[in-house]
């Protein structure tokens, strides 16, 4: 007989899903600043509903010769050197992350993350990059594979961009937070638990034993 019981090791065969939200000095992740990284790792409860957890965010320094675009930082409104912003380096920012995730991967009992992001590409290649830059070990997410939740919104709720689709699943956004990578990085995983939780609810999940392939 099938095991049902909750478990996020079994939910995503072995993957711990992290939601990651970044915000740059442009779109080239190989040439562009990092400016903001942030990490929500998500929890399973009692009755095998996703949840957020555990929040990780850092402002982060510009790389060496690093390519900043004024058009990003209107966007984000960030001012790289402003002297308050608490920023932090590439290495220890990243490192940071890693190792609550390695954490999380122990506890739940799962041998790899996997990197949950709106437009998850884009993160994914930022995140790579500045590991690559570094010369960072033991990344624990997936260097490829990720979910992006621009995708599942366009499957779940009919949209693409992440404010539309929180609005559809009724999950409040606001438009004046946004473009903050902690902002951004919550209300992407409150969407994604919540599309992950409803196909449960409309019986998606757990598979029965005729359907998983046992």
């Amino acid at each position: 007989m099938t095991d049902h019981t909750p478990s996020l090791a079994k939910r995503f065969r072995g993957y711990l899903p992290v939601v990651i939200d970044v915000e740059t000095g442009g779109f080239n992740h190989k040439t562009d600043a990092l400016l903001e990284i942030a990490a929500v790792i998500l929890d399973m409860d009692e009755n095998g509903n996703l949840e957020p957890g555990q929040q990780i965010h850092h402002h982060v320094m510009p790389f060496e010769g690093a390519n900043i675009e004024q058009a990003a930082l209107d966007f984000t409104g960030i001012d790289p050197y402003h002297p308050f912003r608490g920023a932090v380096g590439e290495v220890e920012a990243i490192k940071d992350i890693f190792r609550a995730v390695r954490s999380a991967m122990k506890e739940e009992g799962c041998t790899r993350a996997i990197l949950v992001g709106h437009n998850a590409f884009f993160d994914r290649d930022f995140v790579n990059a500045a590991v690559d830059r570094n010369g960072i070990k033991r990344n624990p997410f997936h260097p490829f594979s990720c979910f992006d939740t621009a995708t599942i919104g366009g499957v779940a709720v009919g949209q693409t961009v992440l404010a539309k689709a929180c609005r559809a699943a009724h999950i409040s956004f606001s438009n004046a937070e946004a473009h903050s990578a902690i902002y951004d990085a919550v209300k992407t995983a409150e969407f994604f638990c919540w599309v992950i939780n409803k196909w449960k609810a409309l019986g998606g999940w757990p598979l029965s034993q005729a359907d998983d392939g046992e």
